[in-house]
């Protein structure tokens, strides 16, 4: 058998990016098709992606074509399509073995992925895990348990900091592009957005707006100005071990209304995400327009490009919204900020506040105890973060 070219040699002209599946992760990818862009300027770039995230693609500079594929349909479906693009190069960004068996059965002739016991077969070139990769292994309830025997410290405040940089999620897949010829330096993620999208869906929640500041109790502007657009997505489709309490959501947008003056909040999420948001709404004075489950993703995209900031669990939003240039401030308990916080690391427009609880981050998707990673952030300090982070617009 003839061996395969050494990695970083091939001159693809049509290439294939096998997309990841959640929308944060999608977001911390578009460092890596930046740097597979300007790798392979005169190459034809398709992503293959979930139709659930299809529009998160459009006009995305990195890209000549977008695929989709429905959550239903067969690996063996999905590969006969791309058999018809006739596909030199395949560049698999899940670990997943059925990512890699799409681009196998589509014949693709050169097909590049991590290795994995359960998928290297799948593919002709396999690269190594990256040095300093850090593993996100979920603790047992054992070792959770073992843990909090431990002394509860005071809870921190702090923005990103900058020595964590090297252990973030991009670098995977920075490091994978790099067996094309990609620059494995991080870039910021980044996402696109129109004006004319923008101004649309303005036009389409303003008089929602309007009627919410007639019956709210909180200070109005002057007569037409309109108010200060705050997002605030208090959901996490992983599981509750990434939901601060709805109660303390409802607290910091009252406390900081009053602070403010002429602000509105926008509550976001997915459908599930509704009685939720519900409940926040109902919490405040009138002060938060429940938006989950009404938007499409262009329109949630547009919206987060619209407010000053977001308030937001370790969830998809907050990828997104950073990836548009608005500022988070984000809460994490069970997740890690060091591996899949917002943005590029060490942006210090973003504020991630976390507890000093012995037993996080424990990649849960439920607390197996008393939710103290997440309870131990006291609404002040989140008021305090928010204001900062207004102070610097």
């Amino acid at each position: 058998m003839i061996a395969p070219p050494p990695l970083g040699t091939l001159h693809p002209r049509r290439i294939l990016v096998r997309g990841v599946n959640w929308l944060g992760d999608a977001v911390m990818t578009t460092p890596a098709l930046q740097r597979l862009r300007e790798a392979l300027p005169a190459g034809h770039i398709t992503l293959l992606t979930q139709e659930k995230l299809a529009d998160l693609w459009q006009r995305h500079p990195s890209l000549d074509a977008v695929m989709t594929f429905s959550r239903d349909e067969s690996p063996w479906s999905v590969a006969r399509r791309l058999r018809t693009e006739r596909f030199d190069t395949a560049l698999v960004l899940p670990n997943s073995p059925r990512s890699a068996l799409e681009v196998w059965l589509a014949r693709i002739p050169q097909r590049i992925g991590y290795a994995r016991p359960w998928s290297s077969w799948l593919l002709t070139q396999t690269v190594g895990l990256r040095p300093g990769k850090t593993p996100m292994p979920r603790r047992s309830v054992n070792e959770v348990k073992r843990l909090i025997r431990l002394p509860l410290a005071v809870p921190s405040f702090a923005a990103a900091q900058p020595q964590a940089c090297a252990v973030h999620q991009i670098h995977d897949y920075l490091h994978l592009a790099g067996a094309l010829g990609a620059n494995p330096e991080p870039l910021p993620p980044r996402l696109e957005i129109t004006a004319a999208e923008m101004r649309q869906a303005q036009e389409a929640w303003l008089e929602k707006l309007q009627v919410l500041g007639q019956a709210s109790r909180l200070p109005a502007g002057k007569a037409g100005e309109m108010p200060a657009l705050l997002g605030l997505n208090p959901g996490a489709e992983y599981g509750p071990a990434k939901r601060w309490p709805a109660q303390n959501f409802a607290t910091v947008a009252r406390e900081v209304s009053r602070s403010v003056g002429n602000c509105r909040w926008l509550a976001v999420g997915g459908a599930g995400d509704w009685s939720l948001c519900h409940e926040i709404a109902s919490l405040t004075d009138n002060g938060v327009l429940n938006l989950a489950g009404k938007t499409s993703l262009r329109q949630l995209m547009a919206l987060l490009k619209l407010c000053r900031l977001l308030l937001t669990n370790d969830t998809g939003p907050m990828h997104v919204a950073a990836a548009l240039g608005t500022p988070v401030v984000v809460l994490f308990g069970s997740t890690s900020p060091e591996l899949t916080g917002p943005g590029l690391p060490g942006d210090p427009r973003h504020q991630l506040l976390t507890s000093a609880t012995p037993c996080a981050p424990c990649f849960r998707r439920a607390c197996p105890i008393d939710f103290r990673c997440m309870t131990a952030i006291r609404p002040d300090r989140v008021v305090e973060a928010v204001l900062h982070s207004l102070s610097l617009k």
